[in-house]
């Protein structure tokens, strides 16, 4: 098969033939139709996730169709139309018998545990607990958004952020995730203010349903007073009166936690999405403040298979539009060139990769 590899942390990729995976016993091999352009992806280029071995491939956001399965699979065959979240449960472990596979004690990742979808076939593990099927109706190219993206931010804002209609929620960073922050946010019934320094974003963001955005390269320069994200967190003090109820990280940097932080009202809420890496492994966060404001601070990794049918059917009924999310689709051939840019120009809406265009 062909497929996106590179061979050293941050060296330009290339796209080359390698051999095409089989299933485990609880596995599947997967046609890629369609795989999106993630930030994620990004990091782990550039070396950022500990369980990368070299060479690799990376992608983990992904839609296609089964093409061979384990001898133990029962609940799928080749053929069936199937999208999967990034993180691959086992099954079997305390965290997954709770519910809880997006934390699963035995995880595995395809673009980060072993090779991802910027290929023309993927193998994924345990596929009676991971896959998910994809409506005749849902484009590969929307559901490879899903996996990521849409999908972490659908538990983000809904489940581990508790979002109410009327509540002002700040999302900053408007890529993908934010974006689709954004969009779920708003057909909740909140009133979303869209942070980002791209005018391209904010616009987008407004086109989604923003009912404010802030230009943080604007703000921070008038109002930082040297502290990160003071002027972002100011602003949006401004425009709600008191802070934000709910406001999430979608971008994961110093300047955006903590902007997030103290954007937030008395006993607000933040959801960290973005990864935050850093050569020491922490990143300061105000928690005086989260003390002072008994404010709740929350990660958010994904979401189990399990939960897909509600954010599914929301997308089957038009409330939700991930479809809208998708701004750019490339061929394998260009996406080792869009990877290589996200570091520097991340780009507005999502990307998807196309393996056999």
């Amino acid at each position: 098969m062909r497929a996106v590899v590179f061979e050293q942390f941050g060296e330009p990729a290339t796209v080359k033939d390698v051999a095409a995976p089989t299933p485990t016993p609880h596995g599947v091999v997967v046609r890629v139709e369609a795989t999106g352009l993630c930030r994620s992806d990004w990091h782990g280029w550039q070396g950022h996730d500990p369980d990368i071995t070299l060479p690799h491939v990376p992608g983990h956001e992904l839609a296609g169709v089964v093409e061979a399965t384990g001898t133990a699979v029962t609940g799928w065959r080749p053929g069936d139309r199937v999208t999967v979240p990034f993180v691959c449960a086992c099954g079997g472990c305390p965290a997954c018998a709770a519910g809880d596979q997006q934390v699963c004690e035995r995880q595995t990742q395809p673009g980060f545990t072993h090779w991802g979808s910027f290929a023309q076939y993927v193998a994924l593990d345990h596929a009676d607990v991971n896959l998910v099927a994809l409506p005749e109706e849902l484009s590969y190219g929307t559901a490879a958004s899903l996996g990521c993206r849409f999908a972490t931010a659908f538990r983000a804002v809904v489940t581990q952020g508790r979002v109410a209609a009327g509540e002002w929620v700040a999302v900053h960073g408007c890529g993908g995730v934010g974006l689709s922050a954004v969009m779920i946010a708003a057909a909740s019934g909140a009133r979303v203010i869209a942070v980002d320094v791209s005018p391209q974003a904010l616009d987008l963001a407004r086109k989604f349903g923003a009912a404010e955005c802030v230009d943080a390269s604007a703000v921070t320069d008038s109002a930082g007073a040297g502290t990160a994200g003071a002027g972002t967190a100011a602003a949006i003090h401004d425009l709600t009166g008191g802070g934000a109820h709910l406001s999430l990280d979608a971008l994961g940097s110093p300047a955006t936690c903590a902007a997030s932080v103290n954007s937030l009202r008395r006993r607000g809420r933040h959801i960290q999405v973005g990864l935050l890496p850093s050569e020491t492994g922490t990143t300061p966060v105000p928690m005086a403040r989260a003390i002072a404001l008994e404010l709740e601070l929350l990660g958010s990794h994904g979401m189990a298979a399990h939960a897909y049918p509600q954010m599914l059917e929301l997308v089957r009924a038009g409330i939700l539009r991930p479809d809208l999310l998708v701004t750019s689709t490339i061929p394998l051939d260009a996406a080792p060139a869009a990877l290589a840019a996200m570091g520097t120009a991340p780009g507005s809406g999502v990307t998807v990769i196309e393996p056999w265009s």
